[in-house]
């Protein structure tokens, strides 16, 4: 029998109040700092990234996106839900948005670094995250939300929304490719040296905390990871072979760069 339309209408109903809900509360969390400029979006490149009428590509903060397809590699699972919810947001929004930008305000392509916020004052990253449409990433210094960002992404992981809706991580053996990547994993060895700490996980992958990144990082809770299992993110580095490298034992590796990049899980 065919549903009444009370029926068809309720989850509808159910999924409007759970987003003005999430909205309220991140709104709570990641709250505008004062009175924002305003610029005018020309496009939306994909999930964190988009381009204003003045030129400019801006590079959202705090948010990684499944990459689109490009030089033969297939879109990632939810690569263009993420683009076409930012898109959908930022013309909720009037076509413009507020920026922050961070401490470090470009990137090494030139884009801008910043927060996005819509005309109500909400932050656009903590949505998509909420969303499950982008990972929680962590950068000194442009680590503002950090807390904010990573409680958003909990609550997608927590009701399997999005990308969570099938477990992303890898353990270290399961890493194949250089690219961004969730890993989990013992830690079996940490050492130092003058190019700075490195975690050996229990697979062909080290965690890498370079000299200068070192003082955001507790230097005894390190020590204590021994033994632990971990989560890291961040994006690998292929250390293979014609690399000169000898890396039998990791070839791949994983820079952190703050400690909001890994987490014992147990």
């Amino acid at each position: 029998m065919a549903g009444s339309p009370l029926t068809k209408k309720a989850p509808l109903t159910g999924a409007f109040f759970f987003f003005w809900l999430i909205s309220f509360s991140l709104q709570a969390a990641c709250p505008i700092p004062g009175k924002l400029p305003t610029y005018n979006v020309r496009k939306v490149v994909d999930g964190d990234t988009l381009r204003l009428v003045d030129g400019r590509s801006v590079r959202l903060i705090g948010l990684n996106a499944p990459e689109l397809a490009r030089k033969g590699r297939p879109a990632e699972p939810y690569a263009r839900e993420a683009r076409e919810r930012l898109e959908q947001l930022v013309r909720g929004s009037g076509g413009r948005v507020a920026l922050r930008v961070g401490r470090e305000p470009r990137d090494r392509y030139g884009r801008t670094l910043a927060h996005l916020y819509d005309r109500h004052g909400r932050n656009l990253e903590a949505r998509l995250l909420a969303e499950g449409l982008g990972f929680h990433i962590a950068f000194t210094p442009n680590d503002a939300l950090v807390s904010c960002h990573a409680a958003a992404e909990r609550t997608a992981r927590r009701a399997g929304r999005g990308l969570w809706r099938r477990p992303p991580q890898r353990s270290a053996w399961q890493v194949g490719r250089s690219g961004f990547a969730l890993v989990q994993g013992r830690v079996i060895r940490v050492e130092r040296n003058q190019g700075g700490a490195w975690l050996q996980l229990d697979g062909p992958l080290v965690l890498r905390i370079e000299r200068r990144r070192l003082r955001s990082f507790d230097a005894r809770a390190l020590d204590r990871l021994i033994g632990r299992r971990v989560e890291a993110r961040g994006w690998v580095i292929d250390r293979g072979p014609g690399r000169g490298v000898n890396s039998a034992n990791s070839r791949w590796m994983l820079p952190l760069t703050h400690d909001g990049m890994i987490e014992v899980i147990r």
